[in-house]
């Protein structure tokens, strides 16, 4: 009996994921893609939604952290290997693999510093993806 509640709650879970990513699939399934668009349009985005805007604005703030701890740490880990090793390939794949631990943990400082876990990003890239929309296409 407790394998059935697991695997409705499995069942469940899954159902969940799939109808977050239906949002996106408007998006990206197109016929013909969107528009590029810019960091000023992005910015009219943030200045005309309030509930939204703010929201989308941390999002691509949080971007930055990723950006910083992925160079600290692929950079850190790199000379590190290559100070013991003095190996090329040994510093080449700390390098990578340092640079997506540092981007990992890049996202939990933003994610606990920006308060980003009491937030729907998803949401709000959702809105601004409605409304670039609505404003290429009429």
């Amino acid at each position: 009996m407790e394998r059935k509640m697991a695997s409705e709650g499995d069942a469940w879970l899954w159902q969940g994921v799939k109808d977050r990513f239906r949002i996106y699939h408007r998006y990206l399934r197109r016929d013909s893609p969107l528009p590029s668009w810019s960091a000023a349009d992005v910015e009219q985005f943030i200045a005309s939604d309030p509930i939204h805007g703010p929201q989308l604005k941390k999002t691509r703030d949080a971007v930055k952290f990723l950006a910083v701890g992925g160079i600290v740490g692929g950079l850190s880990t790199a000379a590190f290997a290559w100070k013991y090793s003095k190996s090329p390939h040994g510093a080449a794949l700390s390098l990578g693999a340092g640079a997506v631990f540092g981007m990992s943990f890049g996202q939990e400082i933003a994610n606990h510093s920006l308060q980003l876990y009491k937030l729907d990003t998803m949401a709000a890239q959702v809105k601004f993806m409605e409304w670039w929309q609505k404003k290429t296409q009429g």
